[in-house]
C-alpha cells in the first residue's frame, strides 16, 4: 500500500472506525467483495466520498471489481493502528470509570486496560474485571514501572486538570478524556475528548426541531 503524501483531515479519520465496523460485520456474513456504490449505500455516504476518503491512505480496490472486504478490513485497521496495544489505565473509578472498564471492546480497539486509580480508601483494592483499583499516589511509578502510554481520566471537572498535569508529568503522551472539561496540556500530547453532555444537547436539539416541525 502507498503512503499518503499529504496529512489525512480529521474528518476522515474520525469515519476510518465507521468503515471498520460494517467492514468487519460483512467478513461476519461471508461476504467478500463489494463496489464502492453498493458499500456507501450501506454507510449512507456516496460511492465518490469513499473513494476519496480510501484514496488519502493509498490504493484500494479495482475497476470492476470493487474492494476485498477482508483485506480492506485489515488494511484499515492497520491505517487505524489496532493492530498495536497501547497500555492504559483510568483515573477515576466510580461510575463512569467502572462502566469504561467493564466496556468490552477495549481489546479490539487496540487497548489493554492495565490498572485503574482512585482518591476514595473506599474504591482502593477493589477489582473491577480483574483490574485493581489503586491508590492515586502509585500511579505515577505504576505508569513508569509498567510503560503506560495511555490515560483516561474519568473524574470530576474540577480534579481533571490536576490529572492530566500528573500524568503528563509520568510521561503520558495520549489522554482520552470523559471530563466535561477542556485540558490545558503541552504540544505532544493527544487530548481525545469524549464530551458526554455535549452529545446529549446535540441530542436535545435535533428532538426539539423534530417536534417543532
Amino acid at each position: 500500500m502507498e503512503k499518503p503524501q499529504t496529512s489525512i483531515s480529521m474528518s476522515v479519520i474520525r469515519r476510518l472506525p465507521k468503515y471498520y465496523r460494517y467492514l468487519s460485520e460483512l467478513v461476519e456474513k461471508g461476504v467478500t467483495r463489494i463496489s464502492s456504490k453498493e458499500f456507501g449505500r450501506i454507510l449512507g455516504f456516496t460511492a465518490s466520498q469513499i473513494r476519496q476518503d480510501l484514496n488519502c491512505f493509498g490504493g484500494f480496490g479495482q475497476q470492476g471489481y470493487g474492494y476485498n472486504v477482508k483485506e480492506l478490513r485489515d488494511e484499515i485497521a492497520n491505517i487505524l493502528g489496532l493492530n498495536k496495544n497501547n497500555d492504559a489505565i483510568i483515573i477515576g473509578a466510580g461510575n463512569l470509570g467502572q462502566a469504561i472498564a467493564n466496556y468490552s471492546g477495549f481489546r479490539g480497539s487496540g487497548f489493554l486496560l492495565k490498572a485503574m486509580f482512585d482518591i476514595n480508601p473506599r474504591l482502593v483494592g477493589i477489582s473491577i474485571r480483574d483490574i485493581k483499583i489503586m491508590d492515586i499516589d502509585e500511579m505515577a511509578g505504576f505508569i513508569e514501572e509498567a510503560k503506560i502510554n495511555v490515560g483516561i481520566i474519568c473524574t470530576p471537572k474540577e480534579g481533571s486538570q490536576g490529572v492530566a498535569d500528573r500524568l503528563v508529568k509520568a510521561g503520558i503522551k495520549a489522554i482520552w478524556n470523559f471530563s466535561p472539561t477542556d485540558l490545558n496540556v503541552p504540544g505532544d500530547v493527544i487530548v481525545e475528548n469524549v464530551q458526554l453532555s455535549e452529545s446529549l444537547m446535540v441530542l436535545a436539539y435535533l428532538i426539539n426541531e423534530r417536534d417543532r416541525i
